[in-house]
């Protein structure tokens, strides 16, 4: 059944080469096309190169400054999701990479490239500032995804400013954990414990920690920060996961699923299909239990309120995207939560919330021991978290590993695969 999604959203329509664009835009990264034959830098995406007709455009990182030319702000629209977020700032921006575009612009940028939080803007008849007598502002571009999950240009002022997270634009291109609700799914793990000091750290609101049906609870320095309540979690149990969205859903914000399970065990060994069923119940019915719960919810609420429901956070291991046989059973239960992920990616689309999934290499717990570095901290994990939610990233690679894996199946999954059968028998 497809999603239902109330209201609307900017224009979703793109070509494949703009998805390209939004693709790069979900990892954080300013991406143009560059023409491999001419060096022409393209914008917007093209199929060939406008000065030298040539096909091969490759997609290249640029430097993120840029000038802006001139701005108009925007105070009425025919989109109803424009017309909660009015007036809107826009702008035509001068790139240091070469092209011209037309961006939104940060509250904070002034046209003499002075920042002045409290000021009025001002216009001409048409709407339009150009630059003043103090010349064109400098300003340091980013692009990420809008709720139509669409890559788009935000221009930023060119140095931080003490109110920088505060505008309107930049937050609902971001999804800032501060003075948010949180729920974090296990808050009996490494991974859990230091989720919970990150987003404490961060300004979150109020903190829900999972604990699960093991007895287990977390320690005191983190169930005693502010804002934390500890709430019974049980992922292996549709009644609880129910009776727990039933209590919180209505007001949460932004969701974190640290209940994953990765252990060692290949899929020849006897006690093979126990692993198997444990993997599965938490990392794949687990995280689809979760969905049915929360997901329509969270769904109708941020389609229905501007700045509420925001973010869905999975972690993965990255062999999720190729098996490791030395945890067979685990990276096909993480490869079969990954996939349901990115399901929920496509429910989700166009209400707001946007799913971050979180590709990592072990973490450095009691689990991963015998295995050599590197190996992540578990504070490495919370805090790329938190900081991808801030900066409004969906895609998050995290250390070196995962880095290696990931670069290596871009470029050939199917020779990956090999490399890892290669590694394991060595």
């Amino acid at each position: 059944m497809p999603p239902i999604v109330l209201g609307h959203g900017p224009s979703a329509a793109r070509s494949r080469k703009g998805i390209a664009f939004s693709t790069a835009a979900a990892e954080g990264r300013f991406r143009l096309q560059k023409c491999t034959a001419c060096s022409q830098v393209c914008y917007p995406p093209r199929e060939i190169c406008p000065k030298c007709w040539s096909m091969d455009l490759a997609w290249t990182d640029m430097p993120e400054g840029g000038l802006l030319m001139a701005e108009s702000t925007l105070r009425t629209s025919f989109n109803s999701y424009f017309q909660k977020h009015l007036p809107w700032r826009i702008g035509t921006i001068k790139l240091d990479a070469g092209p011209v575009v037309l961006a939104h612009v940060h509250g904070e940028v002034r046209s003499n490239g002075v920042g002045n939080p409290g000021a009025t803007l001002t216009s001409t008849e048409q709407g339009v500032v150009p630059a003043d007598a103090g010349g064109p502002a400098r300003v340091r571009m980013i692009v990420r995804t809008d709720k139509s999950g669409q890559g788009v240009f935000l221009a930023l002022p060119e140095k931080e400013t003490a109110h920088m997270t505060e505008d309107v634009q930049l937050r609902t291109l971001t999804r800032d954990p501060k003075s948010r609700c949180v729920l974090i799914t296990d808050g009996c793990t490494a991974a859990g414990r230091a989720m919970v000091q990150a987003l404490a750290a961060a300004g979150a609101a109020q903190i829900f920690v999972g604990i699960g049906a093991d007895g287990q609870d977390c320690p005191d320095e983190v169930k005693d920060l502010p804002g934390v309540s500890r709430v019974a979690l049980d992922l292996s149990s549709g009644p609880s996961v129910r009776e727990l969205a039933d209590k919180i859903a209505p007001a949460l914000d932004i969701l974190i699923n640290t209940a994953t399970f990765f252990r060692p065990g290949a899929a020849m060994e006897q006690r093979a299909t126990e692993t198997a069923r444990h993997d599965m119940e938490i990392n794949y019915f687990g995280l689809l239990r979760l969905i049915q719960a929360f997901g329509p919810v969270m769904r109708l609420r941020a389609a229905q309120e501007a700045d509420g429901v925001c973010a869905w956070v999975n972690l993965f291991s990255v062999y999720a995207l190729s098996n490791w046989s030395a945890c067979g059973t685990s990276s096909a239960s993480q490869a079969a939560a990954y996939s349901l992920s990115q399901n929920l990616r496509a429910d989700l689309a166009g209400s707001g919330v946007k799913v971050v999934n979180v590709l990592s290499g072990p973490l450095d717990d009691d689990w991963n021991l015998s295995l050599p570095p590197p190996k992540l901290a578990p504070r490495q994990l919370a805090d790329a978290v938190v900081g991808a939610l801030q900066q409004g990233i969906e895609n998050v690679t995290l250390g070196p590993v995962a880095e290696d894996i990931v670069q290596r199946f871009r470029e050939d999954p199917m020779v990956l695969e090999r490399e890892l059968i290669s590694r394991s028998a060595a």
